[in-house]
C-alpha cells in the first residue's frame, strides 16, 4: 500500500537554516506550510517556510 505522506522541511526565513522536519499529505498541496517557531541559530520565535528536501537524505517516518 503507498502512503500519500511527505516529509518537508521547515525553514527560517531570517537565517534560512533547516530546523524541523514535518509530514504533510502528497494530495492536498494548495498551499505552503508556514509556522512561527524557535530558531536556534537566531535564538528567537521567527516564522518558518516549508522548503524542499534532497531526494538523497535519510529520514524515515515513524510511527505505524
Amino acid at each position: 500500500m503507498a502512503s500519500d505522506r511527505v516529509v518537508i522541511s521547515l525553514n527560517c526565513t531570517v537565517c534560512k537554516n533547516k530546523n524541523y522536519y514535518q509530514q504533510r499529505s502528497q494530495k492536498k498541496k494548495e498551499f505552503k506550510v508556514e509556522v512561527k517557531k524557535f530558531c536556534k541559530k537566531c535564538g528567537k520565535s521567527v516564522l518558518h517556510k516549508e522548503g524542499k528536501l534532497a531526494k538523497n537524505t535519510n529520514i524515515v517516518k515513524k510511527g505505524r
